[in-house]
């Protein structure tokens, strides 16, 4: 069999292969062109989902007359030059195989206008790459690229097309997050004849929120925590939601690298680890993040899509996410935090009730001195009022026809509501205790209205922080094996252990390479001392292998102290002084995470005024 070349024609619809999938990867290509043009503003037409037209109009710089045919060439392209541009991507596009490959299977129509220019030029191609001479149009400065009969002259590839309405929504999702990325350009979308949506330029904080809540919901807005954080030259910002905010699957969650979409299991492992302890299993996070690094360090030349990128460091991307997310979720406190109840765990709707906003109190978390962890029971220290002492010796025990706030635990100043000068001042927030409601929940009026605390809950968070601090502010204590554990491995994972070693001895797992495939394990964490030593480290390899770092330890030693946080923590049924249950409300309004247990159940609900007064219908 003779080697030959291959036609034009045929190249370029093999290249199609990998840039057009489907409708909405033709726009994908369409509107980063526009983006990287420099425009401000973006409008897309589309008619049956995209196969029979989809159009682009821009207002950007626009292509000269005598680079147009040039435009539909192969790897032609004025956005690198050089290899070193190649390593340093800086906009959307950058292959130039793009507009040859989708007029290689359609009708394509290029009409450009630049500045100063007293006409538009058009050209037409389809994919022949003859020679084209550029005619006269009527066109605004900008470009408009239209293109007609998607896989009309590839049977093969059309009929695998989904229903009108499938491609059609899978355009606006694509466009949606093209929106959501470029919030100085604004963008309309028009499908057969019916606009869709009209956005205009985001110039703000205001303004940028709006447009996410437009497509996310209000409801993720009014529970997101606003997130930016700077370091090492990288900075995260975005919105993430609070813990209480999930979805029972992946589907909100949109991660930029410098304003490019990216689908990176690095990432969405770094924002999973930031959030394990204070999300209920089963459940996803929701979040809008930016990161913005420098070019050289990220290849978004790993995936014909540009979907899947490669760092150069990704241990440091990792870590550094994982700092970002943690810091935001560790800002709240029960004065900042938005609660409400939690969604149904079994599968009801995700989309939760108008979250109640608490107020600011001046304390800080690095204010609060830990008390003496030998004993895991509450230390309980004087409130922030001065109790009387004439409190009866033995509380009443709950019985069902007596009143649910017993009256044995309460003085004649504490059971009394706060007055209007009282809520003017320094009131914690999460208020003052009014009863214990069958020994569980802790009733507490604040100045917005009334909370509801988990009592063994909200200890259990307590007691666990504590726990973590010690355990973060001392070495490591690690436990020597009586007799070190040899594992069988292959030679990649040895390599990628050995690369890993140092932060391995970090954690406290003292491994060495004794043979090509043989790792031997030396120490653990005096915490981990118990567990399978050879399925701890084939856990770590695993994890290694597929996101290049491991949490593996961290994550089992960190379970070891929830459960000892567990069994610490006051039980339900232990009746508490109300002493206790303000020292209880104090110390949550201390801790980080305090908004939810750890297996991420919520710790307490707060009822507005206003919430109250509509369950009983007041004003109406």
């Amino acid at each position: 069999m003779s080697i030959k070349t291959l036609p034009p024609q045929l190249v370029n619809q093999i290249a199609a292969g990998e840039v057009v999938e489907r409708p909405a990867s033709v726009l994908k290509e369409l509107i980063e062109n526009s983006i990287d043009a420099g425009a401000t503003q973006i409008n897309i037409t589309v008619e049956h989902g995209g196969i029979a037209l989809m159009s682009v109009i821009d207002n950007g710089c626009g292509i000269h007359k005598h680079e147009l045919g040039l435009a539909l060439s192969r790897h032609a392209t004025s956005k690198i030059t050089t290899v070193s541009d190649l390593q340093a991507i800086q906009t959307m596009g950058f292959r130039g195989e793009a507009l040859p490959s989708i007029s290689s299977v359609s009708r394509l129509t290029l009409v450009s206008r630049v500045a100063r220019s007293d006409t538009a030029w058009q050209v037409t191609a389809d994919g022949s790459e003859r020679e084209v001479e550029p005619c006269p149009a009527s066109l605004q400065y900008g470009t408009m690229i239209e293109v007609r009969d998607l896989f009309y002259n590839v049977p093969a590839r059309r009929k695998f097309l989904r229903a009108e309405r499938t491609e059609f929504s899978h355009i606006q999702n694509l466009v949606r997050k093209l929106a959501l990325s470029h919030f100085n350009i604004g963008f309309e979308l028009t499908h057969n004849q019916r606009e869709i949506f009209r956005l205009s330029p985001a110039l703000d904080q205001v303004a940028e929120e709006q447009r996410v809540a437009g497509f996310l919901g209000k409801a993720f807005i009014d529970n997101a925590l606003s997130l930016d954080f700077e370091s090492a030259g990288m900075r995260l910002r975005g919105w993430i939601a609070v813990p209480t905010y999930s979805r029972s699957q992946a589907d909100q969650q949109y991660f930029y690298i410098n304003r490019r979409l990216v689908r990176d299991k690095l990432l969405t492992h770094a924002v999973r680890q930031a959030y394990q302890d204070v999300l209920f299993h089963g459940r996803f996070p929701v979040f809008v993040l930016y990161l913005e690094i420098d070019p050289a360090i990220v290849d978004v030349n790993a995936h014909p899509a540009k979907l899947e990128v490669r760092f150069r460091d990704s241990r440091s991307i990792h870590d550094f996410v994982v700092k970002a997310v943690k810091n935001a979720l560790r800002s709240i406190r029960p004065e900042t935090s938005l609660s409400q109840p939690p969604n149904d765990q079994a599968g009801q709707q995700d989309q939760p009730g108008k979250p109640v906003r608490s107020y600011a109190i001046s304390e800080s978390a690095s204010d609060y001195e830990l008390p003496n962890q030998n004993n895991l029971q509450l230390d309980f220290l004087s409130d922030h009022r001065q109790f009387k002492s004439n409190r009866s010796a033995n509380n009443k025990s709950f019985q069902p026809h007596q009143h649910l706030i017993d009256d044995s635990t309460l003085d004649s100043d504490q059971s009394k509501p706060l007055n209007q000068h009282q809520q003017h001042e320094n009131i914690p927030a999460l208020g003052f205790a009014i009863a214990h409601l069958h020994n569980i929940y802790i009733l507490s009026e604040s100045a917005n209205g009334l909370v509801l605390v988990d009592a063994h809950a909200s200890h259990e968070r307590i007691v666990y922080e504590k726990l973590k601090q010690q355990y973060e502010r001392q070495d490591i204590a690690v436990q020597p094996l009586l007799l070190p554990v040899t594992i069988e491995v292959s030679q990649q994972d040895a390599d990628r252990v050995e690369q890993q070693l140092s932060a391995l001895n970090g954690v406290g797992l003292e491994i060495e390479r004794i043979g090509p495939q043989q790792l031997l394990v030396r120490s653990v964490p005096v915490a981990l001392e118990k567990l399978d030593v050879s399925g701890l480290v084939c856990d770590i390899i695993a994890d290694l292998n597929q996101y290049d770092c491991s949490d593996r330890v961290e994550h089992l030693s960190q379970r070891i102290l929830a459960d000892m946080a567990c069994r610490g923590a006051i039980r339900a049924g232990r009746r508490l002084t109300r002493e206790e249950m303000n020292q209880l409300l104090r110390d949550m309004e201390k801790t980080d995470f305090s908004g939810q247990c750890n297996h991420g159940r919520p710790t307490w609900i707060e009822l507005d005024k206003d919430a109250l007064d509509k369950l009983f219908l007041r004003g109406q």
